[in-house]
């Protein structure tokens, strides 16, 4: 009988060598799952991270596109201005500069590269006519008013404060009157602290109603001083004196407009000035109202004409008056058949008593403006009348304006507008050329500051 001791140990032995193996073979297969579940997951981690590179790039496009937009708009937010070495720009006050006029004498200093700061109580100036500059650093806009002393360093003074269109001015005369005088006084009295040169903005309403046609410089005027229209009037009048006062005993530098009927862009359309009333009464089909006979004449001039003279006056070595106005007379009546026809309204022409102190004529002599300032109007009456007549319907958001527009480019406008669609494309040169300066500004800077770099 063979003994069971050395059979067991073999057998264990055996046994053990199997396990060994086993277990070898055990962990090789798990070193190799392990490692194999180690290359997919790198091979998943690169495939979700490209996944989720993606899905964020696909998020973020998006966002870069807008953060571009802002970008442009944030560039592109104000008019191009001009680059002007620091000893050519000047340091500009506007009162009045939310007005109409002002507001296009800001945009045409602005753009011509030069720190500006407007100052404006809001009676009749509005924000929004200047808000385009906002933010600019070479803008300020305060809420001020002129009776009230003003401390600030400026180079010019262009000193327009004042209500303008009879409705505004005899709404408060006191206030008118304080505006004129007390408000001019303190601009005069800055004027003297920092030494700096003052353009009055006074009025064709110095001459009254006249008795020399047409007007020039040296006519003394026929004005009623207690009449509805005197505190204008004789406000501008007094004005005038005191420049003159401050010039001949402190040595102030002063400049003086006459300025004659204007009208353009932003004026209030409900002011009571003769053809904003009539554009607003044609196209709301009511009649065309005409105090007296409709025969006494009106001179209008566009605003844009109106910012350069006041330009190249304050630039100038003239300190006597100047009239700044346009030549091109004509009758109320004739101005009510003209904005008739332009509109195309059927309205009747309506004639109501006169009002008092209403001039009977004025026209402007501008011989002055022309030999002194090398100055003159261009922009003729029916560019004036069709760019107001677009800027009321696009503000009243009338659908006859593109009507009107549409008998122009189709060239089915009758004969009696054939004048009217040469203007009108003359126009479209004059917004064309407005463009190109534009780009000759930008392209100006550009030199300049190069320039500036080789100095």
């Amino acid at each position: 009988m063979v003994s069971k001791g050395p059979l067991l140990r073999l057998l264990t032995a055996i046994n053990r060598r199997r396990m060994k193996l086993l277990m070898g073979l055990a962990f090789v297969a798990y070193v190799v799952s392990v490692w194999g579940n180690f290359v997919n997951m790198r091979s998943l981690q690169e495939n979700g991270d490209q996944k989720v590179e993606s899905r964020i790039e696909e998020a973020v496009a998006p966002l870069r596109e807008k953060i571009k937009d802002l970008e442009k708009s944030f560039t592109q937010k104000y008019p191009p201005v001009k680059f002007l070495s620091e000893k050519d720009r000047k340091r500009i006050l506007i009162t009045g500069g939310a007005g109409f006029v002002g507001s296009h004498l800001t945009d045409k200093l602005m753009m011509d590269g030069h720190e500006v700061t407007v100052v404006d109580n809001f009676f009749t100036g509005r924000k929004r006519n200047v808000e385009h500059w906002i933010g600019h650093e070479n803008f300020e806009l305060i809420n001020h008013d002129v009776v009230e002393p003003l401390y600030i360093e400026v180079d010019q003074i262009y000193h327009l404060a004042s209500p303008a269109s009879p409705p505004n001015y005899m709404y408060n005369p006191i206030k008118t009157l304080k505006t004129n005088t007390i408000g001019t006084l303190n601009m005069l009295g800055l004027a003297k602290r920092v030494g700096a040169r003052l353009l009055l903005a006074s009025t064709s309403e110095v001459y009254g109603d006249p008795e020399v046609h047409p007007q020039n410089e040296d006519y003394w005027g026929h004005v009623n001083p207690i009449g509805p229209r005197a505190c204008y009037d004789e406000g501008k009048r007094v004005a005038e004196t005191m420049c003159y006062a401050y010039m001949k005993q402190e040595g102030v530098e002063v400049r003086v407009a006459r300025i004659f009927n204007t009208f353009g862009p932003r004026m209030h359309m409900n002011d009571g000035r003769v053809v904003s009333n009539f554009i607003l009464q044609a196209l709301q089909g009511e009649p065309l109202t005409v105090y007296g006979p409709g025969t006494q004449t009106r001179a209008f001039q566009y605003v844009s004409d109106l910012v350069n003279g006041l330009v190249a006056l304050m630039n100038s070595n003239v300190s006597s008056p100047v009239n700044l106005g346009n030549p091109e007379e004509h009758t109320i009546l004739e101005f009510a058949q003209l904005i008739k026809k332009l509109v195309g309204s059927g309205s009747e022409i309506q004639f109501l008593s006169e009002a008092q102190d209403d001039p009977q004529k004025r026209k402007p002599d501008i011989r002055k403006a022309k030999l002194l300032l090398g100055w003159e109007p261009v922009v003729s009456l029916f560019v004036q009348i069709v760019q107001l007549n677009a800027k009321v319907c696009e503000e009243m958001g009338h659908r006859r304006f593109e009507n009107w527009n549409f008998l122009l480019s189709s060239g089915q406008a009758d004969k009696k507008l054939n004048v009217l669609e040469k203007e009108f494309r003359f126009l479209s040169g004059f917004e064309l050329s407005f463009k190109v300066e534009r780009g000759v500004i930008a392209l100006e800077n550009r030199l300049q500051r190069a320039k500036q770099g080789f100095d």
